[in-house]
């Protein structure tokens, strides 16, 4: 019953399961046959939207292949109509050229005929010309080259003449124009610069009070004088002048030591080797320090800074320096004075005219014991202790003896000679003033066509005259202009000098 009961069980088991397993078999192939007809249809609408976006595809190629066909046709009509008009156009150059041509063919065989007809011509007038030269040399009784020559030498002579008149004109105007802005500029430069110093002269002359002071200056045997002259590095004259000595020295400072302690000597009564050089030796610092003293002062009223202390210090030391009576450092100082007011009215760089004017005669405070002219010595020494070199070329060519390579070194030779040509700052002695007449009738008559020469007006004017058959009319303004420059090469002096060429016609008859 057991084994029934299972075997039964077992059975019912494999029918359900057979029954499970068809139901499943037919649920699946219901819905596999459902999802392919699904499939089905889906790729029949797809097909069917396909073929219709290709027809409206295909319709829409055929259209713009035909509206392109027809841009082409239209693109080609419109070629073969310009190439038609290129045609026509390059037809009737054609044409045009070959009318042209044969214009330039006619002119050019009228050019032919006609430069026949010339050439003949020229032949003719070659023949005529070679005819009438020869005809001309027989009558002028000269050659062509003699002929040449003295034309040559009238044009020559003509020139010259129309040349020395504009020259003349120019000069005149350019004095006219130029003397009166000079004028206005200069008299600006000496009214606001108001210098107050005159002539000075730094005296070596020590006086006494009483000529036995004299003995006591040379002491026993000449000792004194001995021992301050060996300790000062001066001569002391003792002569005849009355209750005076005099003080020599080539050094300005020494001197002006010498004259101080001899002074103090004086004063204090002791006059012996020992207390003469104690007393040199306080007088040198307090020079010293006068020295310094001044050269920072006159770079105050100058208003130029920066310079070195040395510069200053040998800049101090013209104080004891003149020249022709004026004193050095106020001379530079109202150089540098006159310099500033030309600069601001010419538009200069105003500090370099200033310094440059400042220590122009820098070298003068050196040239005793250095060799070279004071402007090369001043430019040197400046140089070394680190001065502008626009303010060097200042000092060395304010006398020409280096080219001027800017405006502020002509404006600081300017304000240099306005400042010495000044009425009452310099003198000269007799000997300089004789050398420089002497000089000045030297050079004029050194010229051609001169007679003789004067020089007037304290040497501020040379007047010269001339023969009248060697230099006419033109010739003197040429004479004239000549000897100016080269007494402005050749000389040194202040302020200007005239040059007068004066040319005198005389007529000259005797009645018998």
């Amino acid at each position: 019953m057991i084994e029934m009961s299972i075997g039964a069980f077992v059975l019912f088991a494999l029918i359900d399961v057979a029954i499970v397993v068809g139901a499943v078999y037919l649920i699946t192939r219901s819905t596999m046959e459902k999802f392919r007809r699904e499939q089905t249809n889906r790729a029949d609408n797809i097909i069917a939207v396909a073929n219709e976006n290709s027809r409206t595809i295909e319709l829409e190629a055929k259209d713009k292949a035909l509206k392109f066909i027809h841009d082409a046709e239209a693109e080609i009509m419109r070629r073969r109509q310009e190439v038609t008009r290129e045609e026509e156009r390059l037809t009737k150059r054609r044409t045009d050229l070959d009318h042209r041509m044969e214009r330039l063919e006619q002119r050019e065989q009228a050019l032919n005929k006609r430069q026949s007809a010339i050439d003949r011509r020229l032949n003719e007038i070659d023949k005529a010309y070679s005819q009438q030269i020869v005809e001309l040399q027989r009558i002028a009784q000269m050659s062509i080259d003699e002929a040449r020559t003295v034309v040559l030498a009238e044009a020559e002579k003509e020139g010259r003449a129309d040349m020395a008149r504009i020259i003349r004109s120019i000069e005149a105007e350019a004095r006219s124009e130029g003397e009166k802005r000079a004028r206005e500029i200069i008299a600006d430069a000496i009214q606001r610069a108001a210098s107050e110093h005159v002539s000075e002269i730094t005296t070596s002359v020590v006086p006494l009070h009483n000529e036995e002071m004299k003995g006591r200056i040379v002491g026993r045997n000449g000792r004194n004088i001995r021992a301050f002259e060996q300790a000062a590095g001066v001569d002391v004259i003792v002569d005849d002048t009355p209750e005076a000595v005099t003080v020599s020295c080539f050094d300005p400072v020494r001197r002006e030591v010498a004259r101080r302690a001899l002074d103090r000597l004086i004063l204090d009564g002791r006059i012996h080797p020992a207390h003469i050089e104690k007393i040199l030796n306080e007088e040198q610092r307090l020079v010293d320090k006068d020295i310094e003293q001044a050269g920072d002062q006159a770079a105050f009223d100058a208003n130029v800074a920066g310079l070195h202390p040395e510069v200053l210090k040998i800049l101090g030391r013209l104080k004891y320096r003149t020249s022709y009576g004026q004193n050095q450092l106020s001379h530079a100082v109202e150089v540098s004075k006159l310099a500033a007011v030309i600069a601001s009215e010419l538009g200069a760089d105003l500090e370099v005219c200033k310094a440059g004017a400042l220590l122009h005669d820098l070298g003068k405070a050196m040239d005793h014991n250095t060799e070279g002219t004071h402007a090369m010595i001043g430019a040197e020494f400046a140089r070394r202790h680190g001065v502008n070199m626009k303010v060097v070329n200042c000092i060395a060519s304010h006398h020409h003896e280096v080219e001027q390579e800017t405006v502020e070194a002509v404006i600081v030779e300017s304000a240099d000679a306005i400042s010495g040509a000044r009425p009452g700052a310099r003198r000269e002695d007799l000997e300089q003033y004789i050398k420089r007449l002497r000089a000045l009738e030297e050079i004029a008559n050194s010229f051609k066509g001169v007679s003789q020469s004067y020089a007037i007006q304290a040497g501020r004017e040379v007047r010269i005259m001339v023969r009248p058959e060697d230099i006419d009319d033109l010739g003197a303004t040429r004479l004239a202009r000549d000897i100016a420059k080269k007494v402005e090469e050749t000389m040194q002096y202040p302020g200007q000098i005239k040059v007068t060429v004066i040319r005198e016609t005389r007529a000259v008859d005797f009645a018998k």
